[in-house]
């Protein structure tokens, strides 16, 4: 391939939608077209038939990941009218081979995936003796929110095998570019295209990068401060999307609108307003951090005041959350500090001592940690636990990739209900 190959990867469950973000994305300059593995789990072989009618003159693969029935699953595609089949690399030789037979019968070309394969190398030699076509350098979704990178794997393979390369896995403009100059033929990309509101400004972006390969100059980033630039571009109720609506604390409101808090826990368990703890762990956090404070839930008497805010605020502290009361109400929102609370109240507490700093509490129904994460905007806060933050805020991401998509496809005039074919995925009770 004597230039790169812009695959789009229509990893989505209906096909309406697929068809149009594949028109739009073709209109950008996509030259492949992809029913993906959800697509065709979803519409069947119905996908790909359209698909084939709709775009006569692209290729259009089938992401099968065939590992059984190697001669019957790749006919089944050909004859609906891929003209690549993908099947896992990791499947035995035996189906392998029955796909290639059938490939070369039919006249398809076969793609084999890497995915999940625990030493790729090896077997992507073994694989190109057999006679695949292409090999995918594939890292899964689920791979990705821990990390994992597709240029990686392509960095493996290139130069070791003579099969041309594709490259898959959570590739933008900025790393597609960086996959060409690593060695890929094929870049195929999802969810920077098929999510976009702009499918085919976000296709022409891609397809321009794939034209001047550019490594990328790799820096390491603390993942504490990368979990912090993921989190800050989501919003509370995209987090405890990612975690399967999970997380969220119970009656908590800001006390000033349209402030929002992401930082790490510095958690504080008192008592009846005692406000020695909370104001003695104002000096145990560092910029960036949230106070977390239980206070029993007890909204007579306010553990937290104006003083504390404006101390927090000169040591840097990112807001406070509290289950109980807040007092100086006014004050507080002058200064213009993210502060979530149960409740208002003008009784103050006094300074006795009692309570802890950084042990485990349970904050307005949740669980929270020393250094689990916070995440709070005008929705309420959300908790996140502190060994999952970087993958949670990875998929927090991508809820919001999919909500800009389908919010693009309602300013069109259409209706949740019918972009998302509610009734066609309602539990069907026997």
């Amino acid at each position: 391939m004597s230039t790169p190959v812009l695959q789009v990867a229509l990893d989505l469950l209906e096909l309406p939608r697929a068809l149009a973000i594949a028109a739009e994305a073709v209109a950008g300059g996509a030259d492949w077209i992809e029913a993906g593995t959800p697509l065709i789990k979803s519409e069947g072989m119905t996908a790909v038939r359209a698909l084939a009618e709709r775009f006569p003159g692209h290729e259009i693969v089938a992401d099968m990941k065939v590992a059984d029935t190697g001669t019957l699953e790749v006919e089944m595609a050909a004859k609906a009218g891929a003209t690549i089949v993908c099947v896992l690399a990791d499947a035995d030789d035996t189906v392998i081979e029955e796909a290639l037979r059938a490939g070369r019968l039919y006249g398809v070309r076969i793609m084999a995936d890497l995915i999940n394969v625990a030493d790729p190398l090896p077997r992507a030699r073994r694989l190109a003796e057999l006679g695949v076509d292409i090999l995918n350098a594939h890292v899964g979704i689920d791979q990705q929110m821990i990390g994992r990178t597709s240029v990686e794997l392509i960095e493996r393979l290139a130069g070791e095998v003579t099969v041309p390369l594709a490259v898959a896995g959570g590739l933008d403009e900025r790393t597609a570019a960086d996959a060409v100059a690593s060695g890929a033929s094929v870049v195929i990309v999802g969810g920077t295209i098929v999510r976009s509101g702009d499918v085919e400004a976000s296709t022409r972006r891609v397809k321009a990068a794939l034209a001047a390969p550019k490594r990328i100059q790799k820096t390491s980033v603390p993942l504490e401060e990368e979990i912090r630039r993921l989190l800050e571009t989501v919003s509370a109720p995209h987090v405890t999307d990612a975690m399967h609506r999970h997380g969220a604390m119970i009656g908590m409101v800001p006390l000033s609108p349209g402030l929002r808090i992401v930082g790490p826990a510095v958690t504080v368990q008192t008592f009846a307003g005692d406000w020695a703890k909370p104001v003695e762990a104002i000096d145990r956090a560092r910029p960036g951090d949230v106070l977390v404070i239980n206070n029993d839930g007890g909204t007579h008497v306010a553990p937290w005041g104006e003083l504390a805010t404006l101390s927090a605020r000169n040591r840097g502290i990112a807001g406070v959350v509290i289950d109980g009361a807040v007092r100086d109400v006014d004050d507080i929102r002058r200064m213009e500090f993210p502060l979530f609370a149960r409740g208002t109240c003008p009784n103050a507490g006094e300074p006795k001592g009692f309570g802890e700093i950084n042990a485990e509490i349970r904050c307005a129904g949740q669980v929270v940690r020393p250094g689990d994460w916070i995440v709070g905007d005008e929705s309420g806060v959300v908790v996140v636990p502190r060994e999952k933050a970087y993958e949670v805020a990875r998929r927090a991401v991508e809820v919001r990739k999919t909500e800009e998509r389908i919010r693009e496809e309602l300013r069109r005039g259409g209706t949740l209900a019918s972009v998302s074919e509610l009734l066609k995925w309602e539990k069907r009770r026997t």
